[in-house]
This record gives C-alpha cells, structure tokens and sequence, in this order.
C-alpha cells in the first residue's frame, strides 16, 4: 500500500486510495469511533452550559487501548519517586490524586475530540465512495488534515497496543515476523498508517 499524502494548490493534502484502502482506513475509524463511545450520557445535551462543565470519569479506562489514547496527566505508580520509602510512596499517590482531578475535567472533551477526528475520517471517505470515487484521489482541505493527522495518530496507538509496541525495537522486530504470524495483518496495517501519517505531517508543515 504505497499511498502518500501530497500538497494541493490552496493548502490541504491528496492521497490516491484504492477501494481496499478505503474500506480498511473506513473500517478501523469506525472501530476507533465506537471504543471511544458516545458523549456525556450518550446524547446531546438539552442545556450547553450544563454540557460544558460536566464532568468526566477520575479513573483511567479499563482498556488499555483507551488506557493508551487517554493517559494520566502526571506519574503514577512506576513512574520516578514512585519507590524509595515513604517519601515515594506519597510522590505516587499525590500523583495519583492531581492525574484524577485533571482527568475529570479534561476526559470528556479530549473524547469528543477524537470522535471528531473519527468522523472527519468516515465522513470524508463516504463523499469519496459516493461520489463514484471508491478508487481515486481523496483531496482534504487544512482543516479536514488536521482531523485526520489526529486520527491517523489515534489509529497507530489503538494498533500498536494491541500488537504491545513500546519502543523502537518493538517495531523492528514487526518488520521481521513471517508471512504465517496471525499478527501480520495488523502488522501491515500499522506500518502503512505510520507511512500515511509521517507524510501527511510533511505536507501540513511543508
């Protein structure tokens, strides 16, 4: 899957996209869109002012993709103070305590965010299909680059926990996995978005 994004005339990015490309980027964003879920109480508030200070959940998420996708704000448990004695053990728990306080009031827009990214991604590739295009150039602007930039980014990190990515040479040994390895279709795919997203960031800083 060679595909790369391009600088168009006005701003915004171009990729060619084969009709399997289509349905796969198509699919993992709807599969993103429904692990995030759907906004505070599951639909549009009645009262906007009541939406935007609503607050948000203090715990972590339970998967550890979304675990991935929404980290703590600060150290917890494992991170530096976080041993030696009892001077470490508060460093830890007073970490724990700021990380819930700031998870509370930042979760829930840093969701719809994500969600927006998603959608932008599903909706684009819709207009594509659409409009006969199921195989061709899908052409976004500034912003809609934006959008997908996030979600590509969103993407990588759902895949890459799956696959138990945590640093370089985790994804060094992906390259080398046999063709018979059950996890080389998500193999391929990570690769792939990794290439969509570093030129897409080119084209936006280009």
């Amino acid at each position: 899957m060679p595909g790369q994004f391009e600088p168009i005339p006005g701003g915004g990015a171009a990729v060619a996209l084969d009709e399997v490309e289509v349905s796969i980027i198509r699919s993992l964003a709807v599969q993103l869109l429904e692990l995030i879920g759907p906004g505070p109480g599951g639909e549009v508030s009645d009262d906007p002012l009541a939406e935007l200070f609503a607050e948000g959940p203090s715990e972590p998420p339970a998967d550890p993709v979304m675990r991935r996708l929404l980290p703590d704000a600060y150290g917890g448990p494992g991170a530096e103070g976080a041993e030696g004695g009892a001077d470490g053990a508060g460093d830890a728990e007073e970490a724990r305590a700021y990380s819930a306080e700031f998870r509370r009031f930042t979760e829930n827009d840093l969701r719809a965010k994500k969600r927006d990214d998603a959608l932008v991604v599903i909706r684009s590739l819709d207009a594509m299909t659409s409009a006969g295009e199921g195989g061709a150039v899908l052409k976004l602007s500034v912003e809609e680059s934006r959008h997908w930039l996030g979600a590509l980014n969103d993407l990588r990190l759902a895949i890459g926990t799956r696959l138990e990515v945590a640093d370089e040479d985790d994804a060094d040994l992906l390259y080398r996995l046999p063709d018979s390895d059950p996890r080389k279709p998500m193999v391929m795919a990570y690769l792939w978005l990794g290439g969509l997203q570093e030129t897409l960031v080119g084209t936006l800083l280009g």
